[in-house]
């Protein structure tokens, strides 16, 4: 992959996603400074995940979920690579506070419904991942609560460990098992649900669009966001007549 040295762009937003205790997380050492200070200046050649502070695009965020993000900014000398920004000097700016467990969580159900109606396809009558999401969701919301949530999973994972049959759905059903858990799961079940997509013969790369776009709806709106809507249950289990 070619690093490309750079000055930043104008008006560009960069972001730092951290664990509770300020760790950077992604296999990253050190303690952030939560209160602004300059990080010290990183001495010697940047080299992506080796050596310099690691920040994030808009475009780069959902491949590095964490339970904090932060808006951050740096000085000095940058190398953009692949899905980050390296650079020599960085402090965080401010915490976004519209990122939470909660949105974390329901980013993680909407990427899982995107793809649930592959595993439905080829398991019409197992209702038990879109039971998943659907308690997630209301545990989200506060309407459940944790027993439920965890009956709700192990649920999905029996489906999981009992179904054989194309990647595709075991790929989606995968993601509904993520979807419970929060800031970490959320990267899995995008990352699952864009596996889902590909292995069903749909564009990953237009999936992994889809998943910035919704992550960034997240950090702008918070909870007011709109979920994104269950298809129709068509198996016996539906209720349907």
């Amino acid at each position: 992959m070619v690093w490309l040295r750079r000055r930043g762009v104008m008006g560009e937003t960069l972001y730092k996603w951290l664990d509770h205790d300020g760790k950077p997380g992604n296999r990253g050492t050190g303690v952030w400074n939560r209160h602004g200070k300059w990080m010290p200046a990183i001495t010697g050649t940047l080299i992506p995940c080796s050596n310099g502070y690691h920040l994030y695009r808009e475009q780069d965020l959902v491949y590095w979920i964490l339970p904090e993000l932060w808006q951050a900014t740096y000085r000095g000398e940058r190398v953009d690579y692949g899905d980050k920004v390296v650079v020599r000097e960085a402090r965080l700016v401010r915490r976004i506070k519209t990122w939470t467990e909660r949105t974390a969580r329901l980013l993680a159900c909407d990427c899982t419904a995107r793809v649930l109606p592959i595993f439905e396809a080829e398991r019409p009558d197992d209702m038990r991942p879109r039971q998943t999401i659907e308690t997630a969701r209301r545990y989200a919301a506060g309407q459940a609560t944790r027993a439920e949530l965890d009956a709700a999973v192990a649920a999905a994972r029996a489906a999981w460990a009992a179904w054989a049959a194309g990647a595709a759905g075991w790929a989606a059903v995968a993601a509904a098992v993520a979807a419970v858990w929060a800031a970490g799961a959320a990267v899995a079940a995008a990352r699952a649900a864009a596996w889902a997509a590909w292995a069903a013969g749909a564009a990953r790369a237009a999936e992994r669009k889809w998943q910035e776009e919704r992550l960034l709806e997240y950090v702008r709106h918070g909870v007011d966001v709109e979920p994104w809507p269950l298809a129709p249950a068509t198996g016996a289990d539906s209720g349907d007549s």
